[in-house]
C-alpha cells in the first residue's frame, strides 16, 4: 500500500460539485486507489497511464482561495464494487444510470439518422429534451431531425448530414472503444462513419466514409439536483480532404429541449449566453463561451448550460439557438450570423487532420441566474490546480 498527499488549489472561483481529474506519480502499479480528507472518504476512480496513475473525483464544495488536503492510497486489493455511474449495453443502445436512476440513453439503430442521447432526465426527474418525432407528427412538430442530443453538420463535402430530407446523409455507428462504470463517472466511448446519401461511393478509389468520429460521452456521480455530462468530440478526414461548409444548419454538441421551456411559448422560457445576451435575439449567432436555456418542465424551472472549452475547434464557438427550443454550437456558419457574405466560415481538414471539440452539458434547476453557471463554466474551463506531495 503506497500513500500519495494531494492539495486541491480552489483558485478564485467557488468549486461546486466540480470533477477534476489529475495524474500523479505512484510506487506500485496499482489497481485500486482510497482518497480521503480528514473527515471523510471521498469516492475516486483510478486509470493507470504511461507516466503515473489518473486519479478522477469530486470537489464538493471548496470557497475561492482555499486548499483542500487529501490522501490517496493505492494498492493491488480487488477493487470495491460501489453504485455510482452504471453504464449497461442493450440492443443498439448503451444506458447510463447515476446512483441507481436512469439519466440518459445512447442510441445508435441503423433505423436512426445519426446516434442520438435520449431521454435525457434533468433534476426534477423528468426529461427536458423534446421527445423524438415519428413520420405521424407530420408538420404538428417541427423540425423533425432535432433529436434530443446529437453530433451533426448541414454540409460535409456536399453532403447534408443535419437534415432528414431527401439524399441526406448519415453517421453510421461502427464499435465501442469504451464503455465504463465507476464510483465517480461512465464514460461511452464510440466510433462512427460520416457518409453520404444512401448508395453514394465516394471518389473513385475511395471509400465512402467521409469523417471518422470519436465521440467520448463521460457522465459524472453527482447529486440528482446536478448533472454534469461531457463530450469530447475528434472529427479525422480519414480517407479524403473534407470540407466543411459555411451553413448556420449544424452543431457539433446539440440540444433540443423540451417544448414547454421554449421561449416562443411564452411559458417562462429563457436563453442567456455568456455575453449577457437574452434569447434568439441577442444570443443567435453570436460567440460565446457558453449558451444557456432555462424554463418550465412539469411546473418546475429546469436549465441546461452547453459550455465550450478553451481547447474547442474556434473557441469560442458561435451559437444556433433559436426560441423554438434548438441550441447548438456551432463554428461554421459565420456568413449567416454575420449577415455578410464575405466572412465565410468553412473549413477544410486536409487527410489524416482532425477537428476537436470539447464541450459540457451541465443540467441544474432554475436559470442560469439560479445555476451560477458564470462560475460552474470556470469548473469546466479553468478547473482547480492538483499538487502532489
Amino acid at each position: 500500500m503506497a500513500t500519495v498527499k494531494l492539495a486541491v488549489h480552489a483558485g478564485p472561483h467557488n468549486r461546486i460539485n466540480c470533477p477534476v481529474s489529475a495524474v500523479v506519480e505512484t510506487p506500485d502499479s496499482a489497481t485500486t486507489a482510497t482518497l480521503s480528507t480528514e473527515n471523510a472518504e471521498v469516492p475516486c476512480q483510478i486509470t493507470p497511464v504511461s507516466d503515473g496513475l489518473q486519479i478522477n473525483f469530486i470537489v464538493d464544495n471548496l470557497e475561492a482561495g482555499k486548499t483542500a488536503e487529501y490522501e490517496l492510497a493505492t494498492g493491488q486489493e480487488p477493487e470495491a464494487s460501489g453504485r455510482g455511474v452504471e453504464v449497461s449495453q442493450g440492443e443498439n443502445e448503451v444506458s447510463v444510470s447515476i446512483g441507481g436512476q436512469h439519466f440518459t440513453t445512447y442510441c445508435h439503430g441503423k433505423e436512426l439518422a445519426r446516434p442520438l442521447l435520449y431521454p435525457v432526465i434533468g433534476p426534477y426527474g423528468d426529461p427536458v429534451t423534446r421527445r423524438l418525432a415519428t413520420p405521424a407528427d407530420g408538420r404538428e412538430m417541427d423540425h423533425h431531425h432535432h433529436r434530443s442530443v446529437w453530433i451533426a453538420h448541414g454540409e460535409v463535402n456536399g453532403a447534408d448530414n443535419w437534415s432528414e430530407g431527401e439524399s441526406h446523409g448519415r453517421i453510421l455507428h461502427r464499435d465501442f472503444e469504451l464503455l465504463e462504470s465507476g464510483p465517480v463517472l461512465g464514460r461511452i466511448v464510440s466510433n462512427s462513419d460520416w457518409v453520404g446519401m444512401d448508395g453514394w461511393t465516394g471518389p473513385p478509389g475511395r471509400n465512402r466514409e467521409i469523417l471518422d468520429q470519436r465521440a467520448e460521452w463521460i457522465v459524472y456521480n453527482t447529486p440528482s439536483s446536478v448533472r454534469i455530462m461531457d463530450l469530447h468530440l475528434t472529427l479525422t478526414a480519414r480517407n479524403m480532404d473534407v470540407l466543411f461548409g459555411d451553413t448556420k444548419e449544424g452543431g457539433l454538441a446539440s440540444i433540443r429541449v423540451e417544448e414547454t421551456m421554449e421561449v416562443k411559448r411564452d411559458l417562462g422560457g429563457k436563453i442567456e449566453n455568456g455575453i449577457g445576451g437574452i434569447d434568439e435575439d441577442e444570443t443567435w449567432g453570436k460567440r460565446a463561451p457558453w449558451c444557456h436555456y432555462s424554463g418550465p418542465v412539469n411546473g418546475n424551472t429546469t436549465g441546461v448550460a452547453i459550455m465550450d472549452h478553451p481547447d474547442s475547434f474556434r473557441h469560442p464557438t458561435h451559437w444556433h439557438v433559436r426560441n423554438y427550443g434548438l441550441m447548438t454550437a456551432n463554428p461554421f456558419g459565420h456568413s449567416y450570423f454575420y449577415g455578410d457574405e464575405s466572412r465565410r466560415g468553412h473549413h477544410t481538414l486536409s487527410q489524416g487532420e482532425s477537428l476537436v471539440g470539447i464541450y459540457r452539458y451541465y443540467f441544474h434547476k432554475g436559470d442560469a441566474t439560479d445555476g451560477n453557471i458564470r462560475e460552474r463554466y470556470h469548473d469546466f474551463a479553468h478547473p482547480p490546480v492538483i499538487d502532489q506531495d
